[in-house]
């Protein structure tokens, strides 16, 4: 793929050092933004529908229909809202951090023009605590940006305003769900909202609010600069773009790689990230964060999309896969995964807050050798109790998705883990 068709990294450094202001414009940085600032904040919306952008965060919801909600005109209420999600947690995703840390001014200008776009007077950066190097990249970024007016007062003379601030985070999981964000900007506790209302309407105090993921709001400037139809051809699929993959587990070369949109996850696993280790097999992969379900070899050739993977009876989340060797046991990847999931409950509702820790539990007791005919069954009951619509948010549906398909796919390591009374990856005492 050649380098000016990966418009998220192409500006990335070989030092790894951020791109600052100077040299990020001298690569074409702020086009998409001065472009913007002589349409119309509906012909910018427009754009952003017809470029069949879709959320970048898990959900792939289209961006411009998201953005379309706000309410607009004369009586529509201000201030109004944008806040960036930088509380990247889903165990296995490093994509945003990479983003925030190397081309911070490519996140501020996306963010920019989306603000315009729905008539925004303030925007936020909720940044993960832990990504200190991010925060100082995106301080530095945004002085930066607001001495050379293209960020606050009268941007580049357009007559646009536009503050923006950096929210370091205390940092949950939960915070991952939009509501829940919202929640903890207040300073309340980071429980997520009853909806509808849905924040474009009633979001950040009570006002209309768009909350995106920073690779969606990094695509903005460049489908602003070179045209949805440039964006759609960018990609393999129905589904435009470019995407950040990435790879972690026993491969070669661990890592995030930016391809068209639909590459497969054989492309991925094989070329980017180099094969499996020597001496060990691939067995399984969850696909988008650990919250997916697996899928296995027979699903490599499907495309690593937000419809396609779905065949595989997966999703594509944040499209960095972990992945699963022929000697590591799956139980044990299983109760680490839900041990966070339990761990991150924001204790809002019975069947994640209780329903989290007794999985954690039974995994963990055929992890020591205490497991006991029957566990199977509580935990497939459990897959379906705390399935979709059975939850106030998505957090405990999406920390049953890998059970439930390993349940499926590693039967037999569940059986002998209760059978043995020890985990059969682990040399006999």
């Amino acid at each position: 793929m050649p380098t000016m068709e990966k418009p998220l990294t192409r500006n990335i450094r070989s030092d790894g050092a951020a791109l600052e202001r100077a040299a990020y414009e001298r690569a074409g940085g702020y086009e998409g933004l001065r472009k913007a600032l002589r349409m119309t904040p509906e012909a910018v919306l427009d754009t952003v529908r017809r470029s069949g952008l879709r959320g970048r965060g898990g959900a792939g919801f289209p961006t411009g229909v998201k953005w379309s909600l706000v309410p607009r005109g004369a009586d529509a209420p201000h201030p109004k809202y944008l806040v960036a999600n930088a509380d990247e947690m889903e165990p296995g995703a490093f994509k945003d951090r990479f983003l925030l840390e190397k081309d911070p001014h490519q996140l501020i200008e996306g963010m920019i023009i989306a603000a315009y776009a729905i008539e925004a007077d303030v925007a936020y950066i909720f940044l993960r605590w832990a990504y200190r190097e991010a925060k100082e990249a995106l301080s530095r970024a945004i002085a930066e940006a607001a001495e050379h007016h293209c960020l606050g007062k009268d941007i580049l003379g357009s007559g646009y305003s536009l503050e923006m601030i950096v929210h370091v985070s205390a940092g949950r999981y939960i915070c991952g769900e939009e509501t829940a964000l919202l929640n903890a900007l207040e300073g309340k506790r980071a429980n997520p909202r009853s909806k509808p209302p849905y924040p474009q309407m009633v979001g950040l105090w009570g006002k209309p609010t768009v909350v995106n993921n920073v690779e969606t709001l990094c695509n903005i400037p460049h489908i602003l600069k070179n045209g949805p139809d440039w964006f759609k051809g960018l990609s393999h699929t129905n589904d435009s773009g470019t995407k950040l993959y990435g790879a972690s587990g026993k491969v070669k070369r661990p890592g995030l790689w930016e391809l068209p949109m639909g590459t497969t996850a054989r492309e991925i696993l094989e070329e980017h990230a180099g094969g499996m280790r020597d001496g060990l097999r691939f067995r399984a992969a969850i696909p988008g964060g650990a919250s997916t379900e697996f899928i296995t070899e027979a699903h490599l050739d499907v495309r690593m999309d937000f419809d396609e993977i779905r065949k595989a009876g997966s999703r594509l989340g944040t499209g960095t896969m972990i992945v699963l060797d022929d000697r590591t046991c799956p139980v044990g990847l299983l109760w680490n995964v839900e041990r966070f999931f339990a761990q991150e409950s924001c204790g809002w509702c019975t069947p994640c807050w209780s329903g989290l820790s007794w999985v954690e539990q039974i995994l963990g007791a055929m992890e020591r050798g205490e497991g006991e005919e029957g566990d199977l069954e509580i935990l497939r009951e459990q897959t379906k109790f705390m399935a979709p619509g059975n939850t106030f948010c998505a957090l405990a549906p999406g920390a049953m998705e890998p059970l439930a398909s390993g349940l499926n796919y590693f039967h037999g390591d569940f059986e002998r883990h209760i059978r043995e009374k020890r985990c059969p990856y682990s040399p006999p005492l």
